[in-house]
């Protein structure tokens, strides 16, 4: 029970990998909080099973709704949160979008809807959570980038420009950060088991296999591990980073 007596927020933690991370860190005997937004209906349902999964377990949970991309939203949701355990310990800026397609066929608010969500989310959500964490100068901020964002990838420039946006704004809040004994790292990962990933043709899969090492997919539980151990007392050391987990497939 690493994390136990620590609260953390993950924000689009409803699927995928946001949900991965929360069910890792209850494991680890963290209070959860469980961001959702509320576009579709099955959002909040999905955001409850997960609150299920941990009460079920043992664990504390709540769903948190919030737009990310709304600074009186992600205000209220810090709040929210705070007011519930008392403090936040551990942020991680899971909630992100993509709308893929060339450059010249982009429009504005394809490139506007991307940044906002991946970008301008991170930067409000830290901004508001680390505030939490400076008065008990002990805090984790992880965020979610992507080997997109190191490497590029056409039909993709804004999904990139975002991810690439977290990898300098990871590195420039850690050295702010530092002195309060808070960590600022972000994790990148490549080619994972999303809904996605699972709407890709067999031939692209297949081309994607080809370039990965390990011969295989990563799984969210794959990223959840990385987040869990950038979360807990072992990593004290570690800020600034951007790690990459790919299974090889750009080292």
């Amino acid at each position: 029970m690493e994390l136990e007596g620590k609260v953390s927020l993950v924000t689009g933690a409803s699927r995928g990998i946001g949900k991965a991370i929360a069910l890792k860190l209850a494991s680890l005997g963290s209070r959860v909080a469980v961001n959702y937004v509320a576009i579709e209906a099955s959002n909040k349902a999905d955001a409850d099973d997960v609150v299920a999964s941990i009460v079920r377990t043992g664990g504390e949970a709540i769903a948190v709704e919030a737009d990310v991309r709304n600074s009186e939203a992600v205000r209220a949701m810090v709040d929210q949160v705070a007011e519930k355990w008392g403090k936040i310990d551990i942020l991680v800026n899971n909630a992100g979008i993509n709308r893929d397609t060339l450059l010249l066929r982009m429009s504005d608010d394809a490139w506007d809807a991307v940044i906002d969500t991946n970008l301008r989310g991170a930067f409000l959500c830290t901004k508001f959570a680390v505030r939490h964490m400076m008065r008990q100068e002990w805090g984790r901020v992880i965020s979610l980038s992507s080997v997109v964002g190191r490497v590029g990838n056409a039909g993709q420039c804004n999904y990139a420009a975002s991810k690439g946006g977290i990898i300098a704004f990871t590195k420039s809040v850690a050295r702010e950060m530092g002195s309060r004994n808070i960590t600022v790292n972000a994790v990148a990962p490549g080619f994972i088991v999303t809904e996605m990933t699972n709407k890709l043709p067999a031939e692209t899969r297949d081309g994607l296999l080809a370039m990965i090492p390990l011969q295989r997919l990563g799984q969210p539980e794959d990223v959840a591990e990385l987040v869990a151990f950038l979360a807990g007392e072992r990593a004290g050391y570690i800020t600034a980073q951007v790690i990459t987990i790919d299974g090889g497939a750009f080292p």
